[in-house]
């Protein structure tokens, strides 16, 4: 290969990173409870809408690239100026309530994980913490970009613990394309695993990295073939989490996953008791961590967004006081609730389907800021535009839905 091929190839590579990160956090604490709750409850009748869900992570995260690579504003920045401050601050408590929901999930995770290895919890939070803004403090936007993708490459552990399983391929045929869409207990678990996958901090942090790394629409192929990727491989891992459940708990469906503990069972069964437990908490505490620092990145990102406030990794604190207070106090809060010993974990499935009612909120706005927003080449118009409305409307519909009628039930 020439040098001049060569450089031209570096310099694509350096344009990857915030597509494949946000979806590395997709695959958090939450969403690893929720697909394997999802297989050893119902074997692999949710597989099929991990399946479906790519084609829906793509086109809205595809949207924030567009907007951040063709305006050069965050998500918070658009809508304050298209709506004004009322839907601004709308995005903002939505935003508010999923971010801290994620983060007491991702941090009661790592807690969890530390105490298979017979560690306090408020030891872990107190070093995770402070690993966390230690890091975004001495670091710039590409420095945190690549520490987030090396804890995220921990989530490939998943794919080998689904191929050790050797699941029945007879049974997941069978139920496959078997949705009890009456069952309450089924569209609760339905709606989460769509909250777990569609999230407003997604599409906060996704536009808010793009915006800080200053890439412009000339990067649009590249930044779009980054997210594609990010989507499938997030939504791959997904699955295979609920493949490794389904194919564990085989002949005992409606087995209730209540506890990290019992999710790593799945994996001992597999794997063995200590090759199992070591990757489960490897590929468990890398999701988790990346959703941490980018859920706090979204929320300390939005918050100067709509403020107004300086809110770039480039900046040293003195220069933003406000981003990096706010984001030392949202990392504070959740790592002392989870440290105060309150048993969160069943929060998880909870903030999935909290995220699902919110959706209309999200896609929303989304769409609209799409529509009016972008530069003429770059609009979403025409066919494609129809067929993401369609989309939209039939994923928030699903959520709600969903959402509502597991809740009742």
């Amino acid at each position: 290969m020439s040098t001049s091929r060569l450089l031209r190839a570096r310099q694509t590579l350096s344009l990857f990173g915030p597509g494949l990160v946000v979806m590395l956090a997709d695959t958090d604490a939450g969403s690893v409870i929720t697909a394997a709750q999802s297989g050893a409850r119902w074997g692999y009748r949710l597989l099929l809408l991990q399946v479906l869900i790519v084609p829906l992570l793509f086109v809205v995260q595809e949207l924030c690239v567009r907007l951040a690579l063709c305006t050069g504003k965050g998500y918070g920045e658009l809508v304050l100026s298209r709506f004004g401050r009322a839907p601004a601050m709308l995005a903002m408590v939505t935003l508010a309530i999923s971010c801290f929901g994620a983060l007491v999930t991702q941090m009661s995770g790592l807690a969890a994980v530390g105490q298979l290895f017979g560690l306090p919890t408020g030891e872990v939070m107190l070093v995770i913490c402070a690993g966390i803004f230690l890091m975004v403090r001495t670091g710039s936007y590409r420095s945190v970009e690549r520490v987030a993708m090396f804890l995220g490459l921990f989530e490939l552990a998943f794919l080998a613990v689904a191929w050790h399983a050797r699941p029945d391929i007879r049974q997941v045929a069978t139920q496959v394309l078997h949705m009890p869409l009456k069952d309450p207990e089924y569209l609760y678990l339905l709606a989460a695993n769509l909250g777990t996958s569609i999230m407003p901090w997604t599409v906060f942090y996704q536009q808010s990295a793009l915006v800080n790394k200053q890439l412009g629409p000339e990067q649009l192929k590249a930044a779009r073939l980054d997210t594609l990727g990010g989507a499938i491989l997030c939504q791959v891992v997904t699955a295979a989490i609920v493949i490794a459940a389904a194919a564990a708990f085989s002949g005992q469906e409606g087995v209730a996953l209540d506890s990290i503990p019992q999710i790593a069972e799945a994996f001992t069964r597999v794997l063995g008791e200590h090759t199992g437990t070591m990757l489960f908490a490897l590929a468990l505490s890398g999701g988790a961590l990346v959703a941490t620092l980018v859920v706090c990145l979204s929320a300390a990102w939005a918050f100067g967004e709509i403020t107004g406030k300086r809110h770039s990794l480039a900046s040293h604190p003195a220069e933003a006081p406000w981003f990096y207070i706010s984001f030392g106090l949202l990392l504070a809060a959740g790592g002392l609730l989870v440290a105060s010993g309150t048993d969160l974990l069943r929060l998880s499935i909870a903030t999935g389907v909290i995220n699902a009612l919110m959706l209309p909120v999200v896609l929303g706005l989304l769409f609209f800021l799409a529509r009016r927003e972008l530069p003429e080449p770059h609009r979403l118009k025409g066919w494609y535009a129809g067929c993401t409305a369609v989309v939209f409307l039939l994923a928030a519909g699903v959520g709600l839905y969903a959402g509502c009628m597991g809740a009742l039930g």
